[in-house]
């Protein structure tokens, strides 16, 4: 009996000199700045239509190097309810050389004043690069900077 209690007193005294496991990572930082927009001047005249260029809102964009999607949350800014966002992403390196540039369609269906994370396939296809406000890779990667231009959404008619 004697042998038993001093085994559970020595066990008690082990588990409180370890200590608590953490379970989270340890620097872990609010990204939810918003994503720069492109200026008219360097959208091609194809690309501007009527579109008021604050309708949308990117913010919280979140690619690693090791990612095969870029998410980021779209805010609809409207009156309306919008979907199908369509921007045209830029990529550029950290000087301001540009990497890709591509249009995006983005499958959301936003009321007016809401706020969707949404992910969509990355452009760095052979995973090289991150961007530059997340955390750096351990690997060797390129940073760089990503900026958009509303281009279109659709308005759904119905519910």
């Amino acid at each position: 009996m004697k042998r038993l209690i001093f085994l559970t007193l020595l066990m008690v005294i082990v588990v409180v000199a370890m200590g608590r496991t953490r379970t989270t990572q340890a620097q872990l930082k609010n990204n939810s700045q918003i994503v720069e927009q492109i200026p008219d001047a360097s959208v091609p005249d194809s690309l501007l239509l009527e579109l008021e260029p604050n309708a949308v809102t990117l913010k919280g964009y979140s690619k690693k190097a090791s990612d095969s999607r870029e998410s980021f949350f779209v805010t609809n800014n409207t009156n309306h309810r919008i979907s199908h966002v369509r921007l045209l992403m830029r990529y550029s390196q950290m000087n301001g050389e540009m990497l890709h540039e591509r249009i995006a369609t983005i499958e959301v269906d936003l009321k007016p004043r809401e706020t969707r994370l949404v992910t969509v396939k990355t452009f760095d296809v052979q995973r090289l690069f991150y961007y530059y406000a997340g955390p750096k890779p351990r690997k060797s990667a390129t940073p760089f900077k990503v900026a958009f231009r509303l281009v279109g959404y659709d308005i759904p008619v119905g519910k």
